[in-house]
């Protein structure tokens, strides 16, 4: 289609993929990360499930890791999608990180979700690490701890605490239940994580840092 010019005017398809693109730009960290978890999941289908088993243990940041000097660990574990389909776990990282980074910028976004996970992480392993020290039965040197919850929790609190009054009034209330109904069920690691994330998403609303107003892209 072109008009009296005789300029063509971009069509439905062409206007889709520049809006595409304009966002990908704008959500640069969320588009990132999806990647980084959607290649790692890829790869991890394409293999044996011993291949799969040998991958998340040498990945799980627990305190066998901790005390050889793999540290590393900390950051590759959020790279595995776990305990839930690997897409819908991608699905999620992408709505909740993109619109934390939609409305804080990459900095703040990325702040917010890295310090969900390694605080969570460090938290629940330090509890695990005080109970092998206690002899308390139960805690486990070498337990499976992977995945992108932590931080996927703790950004979904700081959302819900930043977001309206009926958020904050409802919906973080009831984020807090349900986490807290996963774990009197279950009583895994994980569980008591999510609630330690939520707590962590809620404390990093309120700082000052958090609550300045991020610059608009260009």
């Amino acid at each position: 289609m072109s008009d009296r010019l005789g300029t063509r005017t971009p069509t439905g398809p062409t206007v889709a993929r520049h809006r595409a693109l304009r966002t990908a730009a704008r959500l640069r960290l969320t588009t990132a990360y999806v990647l980084l978890l959607t290649v790692t999941a890829s790869w991890l289908a394409s293999q044996g499930h011993a291949e799969r088993a040998r991958f998340v243990r040498h990945n799980s940041s627990n305190i066998h890791h901790m005390e050889v000097g793999k540290w590393w660990t900390l950051f590759t574990s959020g790279l595995v999608v776990d305990g839930v389909p690997a897409w819908a776990g991608i699905a999620a990282v992408a709505v909740v990180l993109g619109l934390a980074e939609w409305r804080w910028g990459p900095a703040r976004a990325a702040a917010v979700f890295v310090f969900g996970h390694l605080g969570a992480t460090l938290l629940t392993e330090g509890a695990m690490w005080v109970m092998l020290t206690a002899h308390i039965p139960g805690a486990l040197s070498r337990a499976r701890d992977v995945g992108i919850s932590y931080g996927l929790v703790a950004t979904g609190a700081c959302l819900l605490a930043r977001g309206p009054v009926l958020l904050r009034r409802y919906g973080l209330p009831a984020l807090a239940l349900a986490l807290a109904t996963a774990w009197a069920f279950d009583q895994q690691l994980a569980d008591a994580g999510h609630l330690v994330a939520l707590g962590l998403g809620v404390l990093a609303s309120r700082t000052a840092w958090l609550r300045a107003r991020a610059p608009l892209p260009r």
